[in-house]
């Protein structure tokens, strides 16, 4: 079964945390997902204030602080998801619940990408060696 990364896009301002009431309705969406089986991993990301890029160009790397400020291009959370098609994944995407916690949960906008996996890559000694270390992360699951 496909993977998938749905994205949440936005900036939070620095300090300015969610509603209480946009909290508990993303935690209901949240054990949704989980009992339907297709939560694999989620996570909200601090602003870009606290964050930095590094840039790569002619040999150099260039590290520059956050914040950035094409908010809109940024990422504020993520789920992966683990679903049949594309469209199951636009279906859980369709119910975040952005209309709750008042003025913070007004908007938003979840961009959707498929994972890739590495047997689409074909055979060669690079896949091989991502595969092995993919075992080796398995692991050290708990």
């Amino acid at each position: 079964m496909p993977r998938f990364l749905m994205m949440i896009k936005g900036d939070p301002e620095p300090g300015r945390m969610p509603s209480e009431e946009l909290l508990a309705a993303m935690g209901k969406y949240n054990e949704e997902l989980a009992k339907a089986g297709a939560l694999l991993d989620l996570s909200g990301l601090h602003p870009s204030a606290d964050g930095a890029r590094v840039k790569f160009s002619g040999g150099k790397r260039t590290v520059v602080d956050g914040p950035f400020t094409e908010s809109k291009e940024l990422i504020a959370g993520y789920w992966i998801i683990q679903v049949k098609s594309k469209e199951e994944a636009i279906e859980w995407a369709k119910r975040v619940p952005f209309e709750a916690g008042g003025e913070y949960g007004q908007a938003g906008e979840i961009e959707i990408r498929q994972i890739f996996e590495l047997d689409e890559f074909g055979e060669s000694p690079a896949i091989d060696c991502a595969r092995g270390l993919g075992k080796e992360l398995e692991k050290k699951k708990p």
